[in-house]
C-alpha cells in the first residue's frame, strides 16, 4: 500500500522509497524529507510515481530509472547493482546529469566481519567440534588439536578489492597474513599487494584462503570455473560472500570431493534459495548459509542514515558516498 507524506516543499522535488523502513528509520526517512523540503512517497513495489520523483532510494525498476527524464539521483539499498549494470543506464543517466549509489558502505564492516568469523572457524577446527557436541557427544581431543593451525603468515587472496574487500584486509592485519588483492583496476593500498585481474591465476597458486566478494557482472559470471580451480593451491580453502553466480558450483563440487579444495564456505549460491536436495548441502567440508553475511542488528536505520548522509551531500553539491554511475 502506498502512503504518503505530506511536507513544505517546492513544486518537483519528490523523494520516492519502496524500501518498506517502519521504526525508527523510517521515521529518520520522514524527518530527513520534511528538513530538505522533499514530498515523500512510501511506494510498494508497483513503482507508482517513481518516473514523477527526484530521487529514488530503494530497488526502483531499471528501465524506469533509464527513462525518467527527472529522476537526478537514485541510492539503493543493496550493495550489489547488477540490474543496473547495463550500457544503456551507464549512458542514459550521465546524459541526463544523473548518479546511482548503492550501500557498500553500509554492509562492508557485517560482509567483513562474517568472512573473517569463518576463517577462525575453521582454521580453529570449531565446525567440527559443534558437529561432535551436536551428535556423538564424545571428546575427539587428538583429532581437533593438531588439525587446528594459526593463521599467522598464512597467505590470502582477495577475489574484487571494494568496500568489503578493503575492510577485510583491515581487520586480517593484526594477524600478519600475507594479503593479495585481484581488482579490475589496480591501486596501491597498504599492507596489501594489489595486482590486475590478468593476474588471477598467477596468484591463485600462493593462496592458502581464497576469498570472493565479486558482484555479479558479465565479465564476473562463471570468474571461478572449472578452469581456474584447478589453479587453486591444492588444500586451498574457497569462501564466497559476493554472488553465486561468480562460480561454477558443479566444478566447485567436484574440487571439493576430489580434496583439491579442502573446504569451502558459501553465503551466496546460485541460485538462492539453494534447492533442499542440491548436492552442496551435504558435501564434505562445505558450509553454507543463507546469505546472511550483510544482515545485522540495526540494518534499516544505517541504510537511512547513509542515504541522509547522501542527502546532505546531494543537496549542497558535494560528491556522493557509494557512486557506481
Amino acid at each position: 500500500m502506498k502512503a504518503m507524506q505530506e511536507n513544505d516543499h517546492p513544486a518537483g522535488r519528490t523523494l520516492w522509497c519502496n524500501a518498506g523502513f517502519s521504526g525508527e528509520a523510517l521515521q529518520q526517512l520522514q524527518t530527513a524529507a520534511a528538513t530538505h523540503h522533499y514530498h515523500l512517497i512510501l511506494a510498494d513495489d508497483s513503482h507508482t510515481d517513481l518516473a514523477t520523483a527526484t530521487i529514488a532510494f530503494g530497488q526502483p525498476d531499471p528501465e524506469i530509472v533509464r527513462t525518467s527524464a527527472r529522476l537526478q539521483w537514485i541510492q539503493l539499498t543493496s550493495a550489489g547493482y547488477t540490474r543496473y549494470d547495463r550500457d544503456d543506464l551507464r549512458a542514459a543517466l550521465p546524459a541526463r546529469g544523473a548518479t546511482l549509489t548503492n550501500s557498500s558502505r553500509v554492509f562492508d564492516e557485517p560482509c567483513a566481519q562474517h568472512a573473517f568469523a569463518m576463517l577462525l572457524a575453521l582454521a580453529r577446527e570449531l565446525l567440527p567440534a559443534y558437529e561432535n557436541q551436536r551428535t556423538e557427544r564424545g571428546w575427539p581431543t587428538s583429532p581437533l588439536r593438531p588439525h587446528s593451525y594459526l593463521l599467522n603468515g598464512q597467505t590470502v587472496v582477495l577475489l574484487g578489492f571494494g568496500a568489503i574487500g578493503q575492510r577485510l584486509a583491515q581487520l586480517l592485519a593484526p594477524l600478519e597474513m600475507q594479503v593479495i588483492a585481484v581488482r579490475r583496476t589496480v591501486q596501491s593500498y597498504p599492507g596489501v599487494e594489489v595486482v590486475a585481474e590478468a593476474d588471477t591465476d598467477r596468484v591463485l597458486p600462493l593462496a592458502d584462503h581464497v576469498i570472493s566478494s565479486l558482484p555479479e557482472s558479465p565479465s564476473t559470471r562463471g570468474f571461478v570455473d572449472a578452469a581456474r580451480l584447478p589453479v587453486f593451491k591444492p588444500g586451498a580453502r574457497f569462501y564466497n560472500i559476493g554472488r553465486g553466480a561468480t562460480v561454477d558450483q558443479e566444478a566447485l563440487l567436484a574440487a571439493l570431493h576430489s580434496g583439491h579444495l579442502s573446504a569451502a564456505y558459501l553465503d551466496v549460491t546460485d541460485p538462492e534459495p539453494l534447492p533442499s536436495d542440491h548436492p552442496l548441502w551435504i558435501t564434505p567440508n562445505c558450509y553454507i548459509t543463507p546469505h546472511t553475511a550483510g544482515g545485522h542488528a540495526g540494518e534499516e536505520v544505517r541504510l537511512v542514515q547513509h542515504f541522509v548522509n547522501n542527502l546532505s551531500a546531494f543537496e549542497s553539491g558535494a560528491a556522493l558516498t557509494d557512486r557506481v554511475i
